[in-house]
């Protein structure tokens, strides 16, 4: 008891320079090297995005498109290099207006208000993408968390349960046609990629209930190769009249697998090439590795059976029932996403959650059943972020390897030097876990100081 009450005594009684910047005895001159830092990176990755995406109109940009770049460069540079230079601002601030540190001013509480204050300096427009992005990575490091505790237990698979939900719940949408009127969103642009725009809502109401089918009348002779043709067209041809699609049944539920899958390849397998491309134009590519291997089928195939079953299961309704509904999309969404488990994925998973998650919220406000919260969508991105910023410093294994890097990176390899060891006190072995991802991440500590230390 007397050793645990010194270690959270020195936890408590922690100087920020003890804790932030050991190399400088100025708060000032702490915050100031972190801008210095965080701009150039801020600046070139901003660059890079704004140039793909302009590239990705596929047209000559006039003037007034490269004004408008520019300036969201600037902007977004600026919304970064405040977010990143905030917290180690408002980490300071706190402990000198309160005198000590708390497990809340450690990172979570200064970052939420760095980060509210960050927000509000990138354009609107951008806002509701990046909480999203940002609520994908905390829901994942929150999850970690609570598992370490014992309160929560992943189950086999469970990010294709939850990728298979927001998908069936986004169908049903799709197939009410709201996306149309209330709720238009890049999102449903996907989902006709996917399953095209035949199977779009919102339904037509049909009058009658007939089968069209070719006409079998004639005895068919198996002895002869045009029985099996006749059979063939037959077969192809079957459609229900509440069916939205023009082919027959059989030609929709195929072309409908093969479409997506062939799309799926070719997309992994363009991306293998062009995260190869140093390699390639070296000649040093190990094609038959990178390239002619089972693992780039696995996107074809989750893509291609999810849409094939999808289409299969609400034909096979429609036939069954007589009639069209969008509520058929959730035993078709639900049953369909079985083929998900080709490409198991919690990044787009929870992305896909949050995505569906604030499409059902926006469309309960226009219906008047959910109350419009002020400033929603900058609130809950604080949030968020304090989150990651929190995991980064007291609980670094809960967050993903490539956003602590990240996170090192823009902050000029400060957090990854920040020295944590106080805070072992609060029973989560921080300083051992700092240590165990920095030597995962291969981090070179070989200097005594960061870049641009800024030393006073």
């Amino acid at each position: 008891m007397a050793v645990q009450s010194k270690l959270m005594e020195a936890a408590i009684n922690c100087s920020c320079q003890e804790y932030l910047h050991p190399w400088t005895s100025s708060c000032a001159s702490g915050s100031a090297g972190i801008i210095l830092s965080a701009l150039p990176y801020s600046l070139r990755t901003y660059t890079m995005v704004y140039l793909l995406a302009l590239l990705l109109r596929r047209r000559i940009p006039t003037l007034q498109d490269l004004k408008r770049t520019i300036i969201g460069i600037l902007k977004s540079s600026a919304f970064l290099t405040t977010n990143t230079f905030g917290v180690n601002f408002f980490i300071c601030l706190m402990r000198l207006l309160l005198g000590r540190f708390y497990f809340w001013t450690i990172a979570y509480i200064p970052a939420f208000i760095a980060s509210f204050v960050a927000l509000l300096v990138e354009r609107p427009e951008r806002r509701t993408s990046l909480t999203l992005y940002v609520a994908n990575v905390s829901t994942e490091s929150l999850w970690k968390m609570l598992e370490a505790r014992g309160i929560v237990r992943s189950i086999p698979n469970g990010q294709v349960l939850v990728l298979g939900c927001s998908v069936t719940a986004l169908l049903y949408m799709y197939r009410l046609g709201i996306h149309k009127t209330k709720l238009k969103d890049s999102a449903f642009k996907a989902l006709q990629l996917l399953i095209g725009k035949e199977e779009e809502g919102p339904i037509e109401s049909s009058t009658a209930a007939v089968t069209t089918q070719s006409s079998l009348e004639q005895p068919l002779n198996f002895r002869k190769i045009s029985a099996y043709v006749k059979i063939y067209t037959h077969l192809l041809s079957i459609k229900h009249s509440s069916c939205p699609h023009r082919k027959g049944c059989s030609s929709h539920v195929l072309m409908g697998g093969l479409k997506p899958f062939i799309g799926g390849v070719g997309a992994q397998v363009g991306l293998k090439l062009l995260l190869n491309l140093r390699n390639i134009l070296k000649l040093k590519l190990d094609w038959r590795k990178q390239i002619f291997n089972k693992q780039n089928l696995s996107l074809g195939l989750a893509l291609g059976s999810f849409s094939l079953s999808y289409k299969l299961i609400s034909c096979a309704l429609r036939h069954i029932c007589g009639y069209d509904s969008a509520f058929f999309a959730i035993p078709a969404g639900l049953l369909g996403s079985i083929g998900l488990l080709h490409f198991p994925n919690t990044t787009i998973a929870l992305y896909v959650m949050w995505r569906t998650l604030h499409l059902l919220y926006n469309w309960g406000r226009e219906e008047g059943v959910l109350p419009k919260v002020p400033h929603f969508v900058i609130i809950l991105y604080s949030a968020c972020t304090a989150l990651i910023f929190h995991s980064a410093i007291v609980e670094p294994k809960s967050l993903r390897s490539s956003y602590y890097k990240f996170g090192s990176d823009i902050s000029g390899e400060r957090i990854c030097r920040f020295n944590v060891s106080p805070f072992d006190a609060y029973g989560f072995g921080t300083q051992s876990q700092a240590e165990s991802v920095i030597k995962k991440l291969k981090i070179d500590l070989s200097r005594k100081l960061p870049k641009i230390p800024l030393v006073v």
